[in-house]
Parts: C-alpha cells; structure tokens; sequence
C-alpha cells in the first residue's frame, strides 16, 4: 500500500473515534492537525484537546493509537498531543458546527 492509500486508511479510522462528551469524531472536531506516512509505514498523528483539562486526555491518544495500529500495513503509530496552535471551535468542520447547532 503507498502512503497516500495507507494516509486514506488512517483518516478513515480516525473518523470512527469520537469525543466521549461530543457526539461528534475527532477529525470533523479539528482535533487531529497531522497525519503523516513515515518509511517503512510509521505513522504521526499530531493532535491536539479541547483543553489540557479535558477528561479525554489520557484515553482518545490511546484509542487513536490502538485503532491506527491494527491497520494492515501500519509498522509503527505514534500520537502527539500538542497544545500549539491551541484548539477553538473554528477549527471545527462546517458538518460538526451544525451538528451540535453551533451554525
């Protein structure tokens, strides 16, 4: 699998984790900044919370990291989580805004 098709992958299986308090996933959130292909097909997610409070700090990296690694092909999975630039509800894509009413 080239590292587009395997990228795909990946943001297709992000898109299944969702925010435990946010009926919304993770991507559409804008939590995920980077998903990069790595040789040997290592892959970075870089990524960001809510807020450094937030009570899904400890288990969304994990889960992201568990669901990334069972993709055929994946070597290796590491999860940055970066409070640079931080999150606000602008980062969020126009279909979760309206989910949640926020439009």
């Amino acid at each position: 699998m080239d590292s587009a098709a395997l990228r795909d992958k990946v943001l297709e299986t992000i898109q299944t984790i969702y925010d435990p308090e946010i009926p919304v996933n993770i991507y559409d959130l804008g939590l995920i900044y980077r998903i990069d292909i790595l040789p040997i097909n290592n892959v970075q997610v870089t990524m960001t919370l809510t807020a450094p409070s937030c009570p899904a700090a400890q288990s969304l990296p994990v889960e992201i990291d568990q669901k990334v690694r069972q993709i055929e092909g994946v070597n290796d999975v590491h999860v940055a989580v970066t409070w640079d630039p931080p999150w606000d509800k602008s980062m969020m894509s126009e279909a979760a805004q309206l989910e949640l009413g926020w439009l």
